[in-house]
């Protein structure tokens, strides 16, 4: 998997991947990632890629020219990539995702998606956002992580690169965890506990200490039944209308 993200700040995106789980598996090259500098594809000699939005308005406008030039150099290099190693996708369209509180609120069913791909373009606006223009010709994905605003889509798309990169093979040392995470089966996690056997007077659930693995997972599987109604009754009722209809 290889993310490609356009930003004006390249070094907050490189920073933030370049720790724990993401560092790992980017130095064994099962994911791979580099920031591109918008700034860099601007034809403004101070490298100003901003102005005043036509029609007034508080702030500024990330430019039409520098985003679009930064985009189309990035799936220039995808594609001739693709063709120098013979890849069988050769041609087939990458998808840019443009982060924004606009976009469809991103979920594990999304990174799911996502995961699927060979190669993501990120876009991340700041100011008041970006020219409409640019992006009617190069989004494919309009994504959000909830509603609210940030100051830039820096954080959104790390988190996107976070979720999804675990979903990608060989990422994680046990690839059962990704599979038995919150939002698997619509379900969050069960509670989880580790040594001592005593902490703050609290004991461990006798169940997990049992060896019984078959009582366990019926344990697990209620935790997770009730810890979803309890916190987030919205996904509890989805997901008792969806078992609801399977039975």
């Amino acid at each position: 998997m290889f993310f490609h993200v356009l930003t004006l700040f390249p070094d907050m995106i490189m920073s933030g991947l370049d720790t724990s789980i993401l560092k790992r598996a980017m130095e064994r090259g099962i994911i791979r990632a580099q920031a591109v500098n918008i700034r860099d594809y601007t034809l403004d000699k101070h490298q100003k890629v901003d102005d005043y939005p036509y029609g007034g308005g508080a702030g500024m406008l990330m430019q039409a020219q520098p985003v679009y030039d930064c985009t189309m150099a990035v799936l220039s290099d995808i594609e001739k990539r693709r063709e120098q190693d013979g890849l069988r996708e050769a041609g087939k369209p990458t998808r840019v995702i443009y982060v924004t509180p606009q976009g469809k609120v991103f979920d594990q069913k999304m990174a799911e998606e996502f995961a699927k791909e060979e190669e993501l373009i990120f876009l991340c606006g700041h100011y008041e956002g970006i020219d409409e223009r640019v992006l009617e010709e190069v989004v494919t994905d309009y994504v959000s992580i909830g509603d609210y605003v940030l100051t830039g889509g820096e954080l959104p798309a790390m988190v996107i690169i976070d979720a999804v990169s675990r979903l990608v093979p060989g990422v994680l040392n046990n690839d059962e965890s990704a599979m038995t995470e919150s939002f698997d089966q619509g379900l969050l996690e069960y509670p989880q506990y580790s040594r001592p056997g005593i902490w703050h007077d609290k004991e461990v659930p006798p169940i997990l200490l049992s060896g019984d693995h078959k009582k366990v997972e019926e344990w697990r599987r209620e935790q997770s039944i009730l810890r979803t109604k309890e916190r987030r009754p919205d996904l509890y009722e989805k997901w008792r209308n969806e078992h609801d209809r399977c039975q």
